[in-house]
C-alpha cells in the first residue's frame, strides 16, 4: 500500500472523516492562496520585462468573474485612445476537470470583417498560425500551455523553486511580447486608423468559451 492510499484509508474511517473534510477545505483555500501568489509574482516579473524592452503595454491582473478575490490571469492594456486593438494576455481556464493556462492575442472589442482583412492583421494571423496558435472570434491567436496551476506538481514546484517556475511561464509570454512585437505593433497601428466596431464588450469576449 502506498502512502497516498494509506492517507485516504485513514480519513475514510468514520471517526476521522470530519478531520479529513476540514483539512480538505483548508487545502482548497491554500491552493487558492498559492495560485493568487503565482499570478501576482508573475505580474511583477512581466512588469520588469516590459520596462526592460521599453514596451508600450500596461499590465494588469484578471480577477475571477464570480470571485473577485480569486486571480485567474493577467492582460496587457494599450492606449485608452484606441478602443480596438490586439492585446497579449494569459489566463487559466477550468476545462475537463482541471485548471490549465492558455495565452494569446485577444481583441479588445469585436473587429469588423474589413478590419480582419487588413494586410497587417492577415500577416500577423498567418505568423501566429505558423507558430502553432489557433484563432476564434475573441482571439487572433491563442495557445494552450502545459501548465496546470492548481495541480499538485505545479504547486510543489512553485513552492520549492519559485524563481524557476516563474521563469518558465514568463518565457512563454516573453515569446509573444518580444518575438511578435513588431508585427503586433504594425497590426495595432493599422487598427488605429481603421473604423471601429464596439458592439461587443471586452467582458463578453473574455468570458466566451474557447472553441
Amino acid at each position: 500500500m502506498n502512502e497516498e492510499q494509506a492517507v485516504m484509508d485513514f480519513f475514510a474511517q468514520a471517526e476521522n472523516l470530519p478531520l479529513g473534510l476540514a483539512v480538505a477545505e483548508q487545502m482548497d483555500t491554500l491552493r487558492e492562496q498559492i495560485n493568487n501568489r503565482f499570478w501576482r509574482e508573475l505580474l511583477s516579473c512581466l512588469k520588469v520585462l516590459i520596462n526592460e524592452y521599453g514596451l508600450a503595454w500596461r499590465i494588469e491582473l484578471t480577477e475571477g468573474s464570480n470571485s473577485p478575490d480569486n486571480l485567474v490571469g493577467l492582460y496587457c492594456l494599450g492606449s485608452a485612445e484606441q478602443p480596438l486593438y490586439l492585446r497579449p494576455m494569459m489566463e487559466q481556464q477550468f476545462l475537463g476537470g482541471v485548471w490549465r493556462i492558455y495565452f494569446g492575442l485577444m481583441w479588445s472589442a469585436a473587429p469588423t470583417p474589413d478590419q480582419l482583412r487588413l494586410p497587417a492583421i492577415s500577416s500577423l494571423k498567418a505568423s501566429l498560425q505558423q507558430a502553432g496558435f489557433k484563432n476564434n472570434a475573441s482571439f487572433l491567436g491563442w495557445q494552450w500551455t502545459n501548465f496546470h496551476p492548481r495541480r499538485k506538481d505545479f504547486l510543489l514546484r512553485f513552492a520549492q523553486q519559485p524563481e524557476k517556475s516563474l521563469a518558465d511561464v514568463e518565457m512563454i509570454f516573453r515569446s509573444l511580447l518580444i518575438a511578435h512585437r513588431e508585427a503586433v505593433e504594425q497590426a495595432n497601428a493599422a487598427l488605429a486608423s481603421a473604423p471601429h466596431n464596439l458592439a461587443a464588450s471586452l467582458n463578453r469576449l473574455r468570458d466566451e468559451l474557447i472553441d
